[in-house]
């Protein structure tokens, strides 16, 4: 790591009592803001493959006596990471703690998909400013996606001085010396990278219960959707080896885990940029269908990328579910094209036909924007009536928000609010309509259940999920937690099944959850 990749406390800590402008004349120095066309020249730089993954034996009792707290924003991923920066406090010595005051360190690991998830962060760190008066020692930090923005490490810089360390989404691994430099300096300590991120291999993980799993298969986007921010903060598009994530598949499954979930920001881009050997998502498919675990899914797909061969595959089911979270954001070619989707509405329906020939059954869901800049609204009612043509059975729905760095941002963002909400209710009332459609097909329904735990909202009464994603609540014993039951479903809602208890399928021990 050289001077150029990162920015160092004392650098910082001579800057901050300097005027904004000149912060900024230096931030720009040595920190790359997200930018398309240098972006866009990715392939060149090297991607290191550290195969194990070690803490220095100078910092393993650093957490003596002390407590950490994370607070994790996002997506699936930013969970993942949380799950490893958890892993890397307990090899340091720290006990977690659910209580925000009692902690020695905190952390809010931040999502920057759109504009709310950010105003949450900043929200949060003001509530931070007590906890700081009240206890000078205690750390807080700020990790994960929005440390990678320009903008965002400037905003904190000059409004939340109660912030002791920032670093990006590459530098997760270097928790310990980032800790260690944050005790020794009385100033900020700023660690964000410009180069891509490594693969870092046996990275410690705290996983939530013993049931489901996620398994980061790949890092990075090089799609470069004009309103999405993600290339930026998480870098060039990286593979993990088939054989790393096989073994830790199979770790899992001897642990008695019963369900895996791939990661990837693109995970069906998997393997695309291996130099030595062609081996795809649906090769790897292919051979996790082998390991003794129940049920695999993967998520996000991005249309351009799911191939035949992937189809075939998951068509051969097994432990592969039949539910497919395939984002299509508009059912407008034009709008597809403004936001360089690459592939039209007919090419997003010729998927569909394939994936639905081949898995008939197969849940089908999605990602849709309203509001992007020059939507029209004969446009909107392409996207509505794409939506029914596919018979989605559930959507995440937004507006669209602009992310600051992005190419969409620089476009006129010239559809009314009170226009943006009109479509977005009129888009979800379709979403209702049709997930409470595709939840009465399962009324007299055998299903089977993977049971999680006991209802939110009633202790004595169990939930879980389908193989197509869906949430079923029922009563049963509580030995049953963490296995497979039958359940008949008996009453159907918008979001939720009901159901009743049958058996627990063949081949599960009950009574050790």
């Amino acid at each position: 790591m050289n001077e150029e990749q990162r920015l160092h406390s004392s650098q910082v800590g001579e800057k901050k009592n300097k005027d904004a402008k000149d912060y900024s004349l230096y931030f720009e120095s040595v920190y790359v803001p997200p930018s398309l066309k240098e972006a866009k020249k990715r392939g060149k730089e090297e991607i290191n493959y550290h195969k194990d993954f070690e803490i220095d034996p100078k910092f393993l009792n650093m957490g003596d006596t002390r407590k950490f707290f994370i607070r994790t924003f996002g997506c699936q991923m930013n969970e993942h990471d949380t799950e490893v920066m958890a892993g890397i406090f307990l090899q340091l010595g720290y006990t977690p703690t659910e209580d925000v005051k009692e902690a020695n360190v905190i952390l809010l690991n931040t999502c920057a998909i759109r504009e709310n998830a950010e105003n949450k962060v900043f929200g949060e760190l003001g509530h931070y400013k007590n906890i700081k008066r009240d206890n000078p020692d205690v750390l807080i930090g700020v990790c994960g996606c929005m440390s990678q923005e320009e903008s965002v490490v400037n905003k904190i810089l000059k409004t939340y001085n109660q912030v002791d360390m920032i670093f990006g989404t590459h530098n997760i691994h270097r928790l310990p010396e980032i800790l260690n430099e944050a005790y020794l300096s009385k100033e900020m300590v700023i660690e964000v990278w410009s180069k891509e991120g490594d693969v870092i291999e046996n990275l410690p993980k705290v996983r939530h219960g013993k049931i489901k799993a996620w398994v980061n298969i790949m890092y990075g986007c090089d799609k470069f959707c004009t309103y999405c921010i993600v290339p930026y903060t998480r870098g060039k598009e990286r593979s993990r080896r088939p054989e790393d994530i096989i073994q830790e598949i199979r770790h899992l499954a001897a642990q008695g885990y019963k369900e895996v979930t791939l990661l990837g920001q693109n995970v069906n881009a998997y393997g695309k940029d291996f130099t030595d050997l062609s081996y795809r998502l649906g090769d790897l498919m292919n051979d996790l269908r082998q390991i003794d675990i129940p049920r695999i899914r993967f998520t996000t797909s991005h249309p351009r990328d799911f191939d035949d061969h992937l189809i075939e595959v998951l068509a051969k089911r097994g432990n592969l579910v039949e539910h497919i979270h395939l984002p299509v954001q508009s059912g407008s070619t034009s709008m597809l094209k403004l936001m360089a989707r690459k592939y039209s509405r007919e090419q997003y329906l010729e998927l569909v036909h394939k994936i639905r020939k081949a898995l008939p059954d197969a849940a089908l869901t999605t990602d849709i924007i309203v509001g992007f800049p020059n939507e029209t609204d004969e446009q909107f009612e392409e996207t509505m009536s794409l939506y029914e043509e596919v018979g989605f059975e559930l959507a995440y729905t937004y507006i669209y928000s602009p992310r600051e760095g992005t190419p969409a941002a620089r476009m006129e963002d010239n559809i009314p609010m009170e226009v943006k909400k009109e479509r977005l209710q009129r888009l979800n009332n379709l979403v209702n309509e049709l997930s409470a459609k595709a939840m009465d097909a399962y009324e007299g329904q055998i299903v089977e259940v993977l049971v999680e735990g006991e209802s939110k909202k009633n202790k004595d009464v169990l939930a879980g999920y389908t193989r197509t994603s869906k949430l079923v609540n029922f009563t049963g014993p509580k030995e049953i937690i963490g296995k497979i039951a039958r359940v008949k479903i008996t009453n159907t809602k918008t979001w939720s099944l009901g159901g009743e208890f049958i058996e627990v399928l063949a081949g599960q021990e009950v009574g050790v959850t």
